[in-house]
């Protein structure tokens, strides 16, 4: 299968492309202008990809990029940081939003005189879900995003399917919960916790500084959430969504506390408004069996194996 990976410079699509070239697939690799191909790739793998630049702010960008024929295509480029979304909303809905619509179109062009063009797989997000009752969220819950980023990415969600409704462009929408591993920027919290326990080991710090702890996540390992999409390729159903969870949650206090274990450092958390959201979800924890039925996908990596692989991974 040819599959093109959108965002494949980034810390999910490194892991993506490395599932689809072990798995014989030939892979397109997009990543934005100026970017490099994904530091999880080695230079053997990053040789075996076609590299392009797109822009998604950019039609005629994303036109070219797409250019060829694919029989998939995995949009995971996008404003993917929550704080850098808060920040600038209004780039984080053109990035999500508008350049996903563009994407979809462009696709959805290439539907038609007996030809139905490639499969998009497009990534969205479990937040686009916002607060919750406690249960599991299934696919039929009511969108009630409560930031910017998870409001941006129901919007795109809303744009692909547009198309596919009016085009007859095969999409299939992934929503993921949580997900980290070796790789991940301390933009994102648990390669921040891990970060700020090593400052403080290595200075003798007592304290370290967090967001709020009390909140409860579904937490995969991103080697099961690459497995997770290449499962909705080959054997996913166009028009359908998909949770891509465990179902089990943990409070981040609970894996900051797995985390000094492992590190050998005892430190006191202390809360940082800075790093606190006002609209932060309490519980966000997923049922994927919908995913399960559909291709008996099911998460091999536990928390501490993945944990430990990321305190491994993270060098001083």
């Amino acid at each position: 299968m040819k599959v093109l990976v959108t965002g494949a410079d980034g810390f999910v699509g490194g892991w993506l492309t490395r599932s689809l070239l072990e798995a014989g697939h030939f892979v397109t690799g997009v990543h934005r202008h100026g970017g490099h191909p994904s530091p999880i790739l080695s230079p053997q793998e990053q040789s075996r990809v076609a590299w392009r630049e797109m822009e998604l702010r950019d039609g005629g960008s994303v036109v070219t990029a797409l250019a060829g024929e694919s029989d998939a295509v995995v949009h995971l480029a996008a404003v993917a940081s929550g704080a850098d979304a808060r920040r600038d909303p209004g780039l984080a809905w053109e990035v999500n939003a508008a350049g996903s619509a563009r994407l979809a179109e462009a696709l959805g062009s290439m539907v038609g005189d007996g030809h139905a063009g490639p499969i998009l797989l497009f990534v969205s997000t479990s937040e686009v879900y916002g607060q919750g009752t406690g249960a599991l969220r299934q696919e039929q819950d009511a969108l009630l995003p409560c930031s910017p980023y998870a409001a941006s990415k129901a919007g795109a969600e809303v744009a692909v399917l547009e198309v596919a409704r009016r085009t007859g462009l095969r999409v299939i929408v992934a929503r993921p919960f949580q997900h980290i591993g070796p790789g991940q920027d301390t933009r994102f919290v648990v390669p921040a916790l891990v970060q700020r326990l090593r400052t403080a080991k290595r200075t003798g710090d007592a304290t370290i500084q967090t967001g709020n702890l009390d909140v409860i996540r579904d937490i995969l390992d991103v080697r099961d959430v690459a497995a997770a999409y290449l499962g909705l390729l080959e054997r996913g159903t166009a028009g359908e969504t998909y949770n891509v969870a465990t179902g089990t949650g943990y409070a981040l206090a609970a894996v900051l506390e797995r985390l000094q274990r492992m590190l050998g450092s005892r430190v006191k958390a202390a809360l940082d408004p800075q790093l606190a959201r006002r609209s932060d979800i309490r519980h966000l924890v997923g049922d994927a069996s919908k995913l399960r039925s559909a291709t008996g996908w099911a998460a091999r990596f536990t928390l501490d194996q993945t944990l430990q692989d990321l305190c491994d991974a993270q060098t001083d």
